[in-house]
């Protein structure tokens, strides 16, 4: 088989991006983002929405690196079970880690609506389910329970015989997203441009300082009253050495790889899809205007502890073209995941007016939304319900009985949970390719996430690809 040697991602090859000048005088700002990824570029647009005089400086271009290496999933659900996350930390923990999650989809989800954002956006379901060519026997218990402990904590969440197009039994999450991240960032950094905040590309950071509070960047000063690191790997900023040393060690570094093919239109469903395996594999789709492209990655390893990688493609390529024989590999690249001791992520404060986020396993641009959410609710006085549970500082997420939804009860998020969590357990199957169908409540019709079909309320079809009608309970 032969391998492409270029790693390019999808993503910059087909979204062309705003080019912004390198800082070339001294500013003086409320906030400094050091970042121009999903954190960093999110958190300005949110300071700006509150006013804030923002200035972001990136060393190369925006939405590049770590943000452009990315797979684009957008879901809650995290590489740590929710029966393991509810076992470790209480119940009440484990819906806090899935919620938080459900709220950056959902914040997503506004930022495309208000800035008319084009960028792919739509909610998907999600599947969790047994390794690719594995057998289902003894296997079903564990998805049966998965769905049942997210499905008492309010989430959308049914236990499936079939996984479409990967078969054998599994999870199907409801309220899942999916967007090309690049199309969005280009439209949040607009955004922050027409709102006055100024964005630097090509603009190295060589130090930080305290008093006054400032970060020099190409032999020019900053002041501000605010730093957020939007680096992925978090700098060292403030925080005294000995400190940002033990942080580092908490954290564990690995390299996931993804391959991009083109195939038929229709053959996969819109939806995403993880495997229980170790490494697990992931797909899901990206609908180009006159094509389908299937995202598949896995065959994660510890940073730098591989020296040839190329069959780490190479084996993708064989389990992909064996699942799709017709798929045309386009495009193939790898990306950091960072992983941390108890599985959830380090977002706050690592010393005073500093703010970061690190650790976001596989969940890279739910969390990096998150912490851009709980940056500005820092920065502007706001209480934030999962500030406790994410602190860096955290020795263990106290266990015990904690009254979650009512201690939060007047967040945002929380007036408009049971529609994002809304769910149809009994949900007829679409007969097309065995879809759950969801109830669209404005025009009383059952409709297909995966590839359209509608349904009048009696299940009597609408439009196709469906041509037999859903049986309704």
């Amino acid at each position: 088989m032969e391998l492409r040697t270029d790693t390019t991602p999808l993503w910059t090859d087909t979204a062309p991006f705003p080019r912004f000048r390198k800082l070339e005088r001294d500013e003086e700002v409320d906030v400094v983002v050091v970042g121009a990824g999903i954190v960093g570029l999110t958190a300005a647009y949110l300071l700006t929405l509150d006013g804030k005089r923002v200035a972001v400086v990136e060393r190369e271009r925006c939405a590049q690196i770590d943000t452009g290496h990315t797979s684009a999933h957008l879901t809650m659900v995290t590489d740590r079970r929710l029966t393991e996350l509810r076992d470790a930390f209480g119940p009440d923990h484990a819906q806090a880690v899935w919620d938080a999650g459900l709220a950056a989809i959902a914040r997503i989800d506004d930022i495309v609506r208000a800035e008319q954002i084009d960028c792919d956006f739509a909610w998907v379901p999600g599947y969790l389910h047994a390794p690719l060519g594995a057998t289902a026997d003894g296997v079903e218990e564990g998805f049966r329970d998965e769905a049942v402990a997210a499905a008492q904590l309010g989430f959308d969440a049914t236990f499936v015989r079939d996984v479409p197009f990967v078969g054998g039994p599994g999870v199907r999450y409801g309220r899942q997203a999916r967007f090309h991240p690049r199309k969005y960032l280009a439209g949040v950094a607009r955004a922050i441009a027409d709102r006055g905040g100024m964005i630097f590309e090509h603009t190295n950071v060589q130090e930080f300082s305290e008093t006054p509070r400032a970060v020099v960047a190409s032999d020019r000063t900053i002041v501000c009253d605010d730093i957020v690191l939007a680096t992925h790997t978090p700098l060292t900023g403030n925080t005294s050495l000995a400190r940002a040393t033990l942080f580092q060690t908490k954290l564990a570094l690995y390299t996931s790889y993804v391959v991009a093919a083109e195939i038929p239109r229709g053959r996969v469903p819109d939806a995403l899809f993880w495997d229980t395996a170790d490494p697990y594999h992931y797909i899901r789709l990206e609908r180009l205007r006159d094509r389908d492209v299937i995202v598949f990655g896995g065959e994660d390893h510890k940073t730098g502890q591989v020296r040839d990688t190329r069959p780490c493609y190479a084996r993708l390529e064989r389990t992909l073209t064996a699942m799709l024989p017709t798929a045309r590999v386009t495009h193939r690249w790898s990306g950091q995941v960072i992983e941390t001791p108890d599985g959830l992520p380090y977002i706050g404060e690592t010393a005073d007016h500093q703010f970061t986020g690190t650790g976001f396993s596989g969940n890279g641009m739910t969390f990096g939304t998150l912490t851009a959410i709980m940056a500005a609710d820092r920065i502007a006085g706001r209480t934030n319900p999962w500030a406790e549970l994410f602190d860096p500082g955290r020795v263990k997420v106290r266990g015990g009985a904690w009254d979650y939804v009512k201690e939060n009860k007047d967040y945002p998020y929380y007036l408009v949970r049971d529609q994002l969590t809304r769910r149809y357990r009994d949900a007829p199957i679409c007969t097309h390719m065995g879809c759950t169908v969801e109830w669209n409540d404005a025009e009383g019709t059952w409709d297909c996430p995966c590839h359209g079909s509608r349904f009048k309320s009696d299940g009597k079809v609408i439009a196709g690809p469906a041509e037999s009608p859903i049986e309704v309970k």
